[in-house]
């Protein structure tokens, strides 16, 4: 196997094994969460550069789940409607399309990066959610109210209603983020989640909310339709109680039985005071390692950056995926690129093979 081999998974099969990670474009122009040219063009553009599977960014799966007021959303109809000209030209390309279902949590509310990335406490805020009332710890924190059980209901049957869209407008895949300090994320961590109801305390509660998500998400798509989810195997915080790779692990092994069918292994986000390793290229690698152990395939990010890099990870068996971020900002058609360098027939669109030959 190598990165050029197709990746089959129920009914879907992508044409390699390069995917484009889920990057946030900050780029709704009306601050209504629909998608725009903007999206089109940079998911379209990767999806002509090569690579097997294109997922969008996050994508919020109700208003309070946006990380900013420019995140791009999928709470109605007017939405998915938004999306469906991204999906068709996905396809069009011979690409495998995928959407990122989320909900940011307590760290929503937020100016978006390039305007500074702190909490908003203006008219065009809100009110963050999260498993309890402890806010993200910035500088001006944004008041933060907790999840009751009738709150935890709705972000189910949210993440449920964004699903059955996502389908129905033509994404191949699905996968819910659970990763980054994000609302899942501070449902699984016992840095941010210090519940004491059935929702917090153990292990098996803490995972209670996204093992629900999935089950439910899963009896209502389409059997054949692969559903991923992504996890930070480490919260990076090894002087306190944690979140650690061993219970991603954990996890993993018991998503799989739920109907989960592949985990997308990223790290960190859950509090500023994580401590990163020194991120040398495929630093995050043993992590989808070890997660792996648990029967689940993975997927796996942190600096794949050339194509003999993302083609050893998966000729010697690391990981299902080369989940490529940072990368394919700089090189839409690092796919093609890659074929080229590796000896494969490159995915080239009829109307660029004289820019190839």
């Amino acid at each position: 196997m190598h990165l050029f081999t197709p990746f089959e998974c129920r009914d879907v099969t992508a044409r390699n094994r390069v995917m484009v990670s889920p990057m946030c474009q900050y780029s709704c122009e009306e601050m209504d969460g629909l998608a725009t040219d903007w999206h089109l063009v940079h998911l379209g553009s990767r999806a002509t550069g090569g690579a097997g599977i294109v997922m969008t960014e996050a994508t919020a799966v109700t208003p309070r789940g946006r990380i900013s007021p420019q995140d791009l959303g999928l709470w109605s109809d007017e939405h998915a409607d938004a999306l469906r000209p991204v999906t068709d030209y996905i396809a069009s390309q011979g690409a495998t399309s995928a959407i990122q279902l989320a909900h940011a949590g307590r760290k929503a509310s937020t100016y978006r990066p390039g305007d500074g990335g702190a909490p908003r406490h203006d008219e065009a805020g809100w009110t963050p959610v999260g498993p309890t009332a402890d806010p993200w710890p910035a500088d001006d924190p944004l008041e933060t109210e907790r999840l009751d059980i009738e709150g935890i209901e709705r972000v189910i049957d949210a993440f449920v209603d964004a699903a059955v869209r996502a389908v129905d407008v033509g994404f191949d895949i699905l996968e819910i983020h659970a990763a980054h300090g994000y609302l899942l994320h501070e449902f699984l961590s016992p840095v941010t989640n210090t519940r004491e109801d059935d929702y917090g305390g153990s292990f098996e509660n803490r995972t209670r909310l996204l093992r629900e998500i999935v089950t439910e998400v899963r009896n209502e798509i389409p059997e054949g339709t692969p559903l991923f989810v992504r996890l930070s195997a480490t919260d990076w915080l090894p002087d306190r109680e944690s979140w650690t790779v061993e219970d991603s692990a954990r996890l993993a092994g018991d998503l799989k039985p739920l109907g989960v069918d592949l985990v997308d292994v990223s790290a960190g986000g859950v509090h500023p005071d994580q401590q990163v390793p020194d991120s040398a290229p495929h630093y995050q690698v043993p992590y989808a390692e070890r997660i792996a152990e648990s029967g689940t395939p993975v997927g796996t990010v942190g600096k794949i950056t050339t194509p003999e890099g993302a083609d050893e990870v998966i000729r010697n068996g690391r990981a299902d995926l080369a989940i490529v971020g940072r990368e394919h900002l700089r090189d839409p058609y690092f796919a093609i690129r890659a074929a080229e360098a590796l000896g494969h027939d490159a995915p080239v669109p009829r109307q660029y093979t004289r820019g190839f030959q």
